[in-house]
């Protein structure tokens, strides 16, 4: 009775163990040291079913110390054991036969019994000098009492003279008992796992639906993260410095990694015509076209009036000359103005006070439409957006462009993270902001932000800097990039110590190396010094 109380509390402290084991490995070896343990078995196989077979997961022998599967390291090849063999059920074998069955199959002495294929098992002793005797094989199966794998015990042995004695029905009682927690601890982390594969689907889905949905951003939501985890990497190795006592673990890293997937969800509520604006005038299509007929009829209005003047000065004796010549500069003039509108729709470069004035005078021009209605060049909304001083967006579209991080914020604000993943809102929100708190959405400053959320905003500036595929412009240099990062940092926009790591570990070569077109990336003669010189 004392022995026997003495086992349950072990099978007790088994199953504490097997609930709170989170690594697969080492949670099969737990089930299989325990079965053995509660059994005094000698050896013993643990099997899955996967795809109608049963495939080793795990093999252990005392007698012949031979560990495979588990953590030990070493591979176990033998193949797996089909439930089914020439389109009939496989109850040849003891495994097999167990799942088919459902049923936990006792035997004596191998060697003595009839119904089972044991050509396997005697090769086996044959090969290593074993002799296989007892067996004990039972299903093991999760909360829907479907099998999910078979734990089969070799050899039990006495306790007090150590020979192979047959599995006691106390063995059995024992084992299947272990084998119902073992499959719940198998079930669980076997569901875990897989809410955790389909929870980082789902994200990566929405970070390629975020590319996929602008033909000009198409992979930045795939290199944030890329280039997120570099710099974390180098922050966390870096062993100087204000940052020398950042560390960053397995779980950290994964968090950061979620958020960095994460950080631009909120464009799905962005409208496509403003994250595409390739050029000011544009909307569902370019008006630069609509704009260039106008011109069209200004010009043919103009060979018009030419016409009919020359008709008029066969009788006036108006020189024909001067009228042509009028006629030539109204078109050339009109050609300047309308590569003039046509260069400032680009939005490529910096418009200077001077331009802004020409495009509205351009706007007082006035053309004939059909209906014989004089109409202006430029309608307000077209002068509008010509004058935009940089970029391709007016006020309104950065608006809505920059609330795309609001968007972010309050979406992930929303979902029930677990604690594992309670910062990813508060990383992913922070990649507009800027260390002197002018940044946005929250104006927060350099110390009202986590080291991971600075991480990401210098990762996300240096990808739309270095990027290639934007409607507004190329990507560029990678000195440039730097240059221009480098007056971000003296401006206090970005975090100078994170930058300075950035530099002088090189990360900014590993993501060049990896992901920018080769006459993107030139000599950075400065990047082994800790601060990059500006030229």
């Amino acid at each position: 009775m004392l022995e026997l109380l003495d086992r349950i509390e072990r099978l007790n402290e088994i199953g504490i163990a097997l609930s709170a084991e989170t690594n697969a490995p080492k949670l099969l070896e737990l089930i299989m040291m325990g079965a053995k343990t509660l059994t005094l078995a000698d050896g013993g196989s643990l099997y899955f079913l996967k795809d109608g077979e049963l495939s080793f997961e795990i093999i252990s022998n005392d007698s012949l110390d031979i560990q495979m599967g588990g953590t030990s390291g070493n591979d176990i090849t033998f193949p797996p054991i089909p439930l089914v063999k020439h389109d009939q059920e496989n109850h040849a074998n003891v495994v097999t036969h167990c799942v088919l069955t459902g049923e936990t199959i006792n035997i004596a002495d191998a060697y003595h019994e009839d119904g089972f294929d044991f050509t396997g098992t005697r090769q086996f002793d044959r090969k290593t000098g074993y002799r296989t005797r007892s067996m004990l094989t039972f299903p093991l199966k999760d909360h829907e009492q479907e099998t999910i794998g078979v734990l089969q015990l070799i050899n039990a042995r006495d306790a007090d003279s150590g020979e192979v004695i047959e599995f006691s029905k106390v063995d059995q009682q024992l084992a299947e008992s272990l084998a119902s927690q073992a499959a719940v601890a198998l079930t669980q982390q076997r569901l875990v796992s897989e809410l955790k594969t389909l929870f980082e689907s789902f994200i990566r889905m929405i970070a390629s639906a975020i590319d996929d949905k602008s033909p000009y951003t198409g992979g930045h939501c795939r290199r944030i993260p890329v280039l997120t985890m570099m710099l974390a990497d180098a922050v966390h190795a870096t062993n100087e410095g204000p940052l020398r006592h950042f560390e960053i673990t397995e779980k950290d890293r994964y968090e950061l990694e979620t958020a960095a997937w994460l950080h631009d969800c909120g464009k799905v509520v962005t409208p496509e015509y403003v994250m595409d604006k390739a050029t000011k005038l544009e909307t569902i299509y370019d008006r630069i076209h609509t704009l260039e007929a106008r011109f069209e009829v200004l010009r043919r209005d103009a060979e018009i009036e030419y016409l009919q003047g020359c008709l008029r000065a066969t009788d006036a004796a108006q020189s024909v000359a001067e009228l042509e010549q009028k006629y030539q500069q109204t078109c050339q003039q009109l050609a300047v103005d309308f590569e003039f509108l046509r260069n400032a729709n680009i939005g490529g470069e910096f418009m200077s006070e001077a331009d802004i004035a020409r495009v509205h005078q351009l706007a007082q021009v006035h053309w004939t439409d059909t209906n014989g209605v004089q109409r202006s060049l430029l309608s307000d909304d077209e002068a509008m957006n010509l004058s935009i001083e940089r970029g391709t967006l007016n006020d309104t579209e950065r608006e809505v462009i920059n609330n795309h991080i609001v968007a972010t914020i309050k979406m992930l604000e929303s979902l029930p993270f677990p604690k594992n993943l309670q910062n990813v809102p508060e990383y992913a929100g922070g990649h507009h902001e800027k260390m002197d708190g002018t940044g946005y959405p929250k104006g927060l400053k350099r110390d009202e932000m986590s080291v991971q959320a600075r991480i990401m905003a210098i990762a996300d500036i240096f990808e739309a800097l270095t990027a290639s595929d934007r409607p507004y412009k190329k990507g560029k240099k990678l000195s440039e990039c730097l240059k221009i990062m480098e007056f971000m940092k003296q401006e206090n926009h970005i975090d100078p110590d994170i930058f300075d790591i950035f530099i002088r570990q090189r990360v900014y070569q590993d993501y060049a190396d990896e992901f920018l077109d080769p006459q993107q990336i030139d000599k950075i003669e400065e990047a082994q010094t800790p601060r990059f010189s500006i030229r």
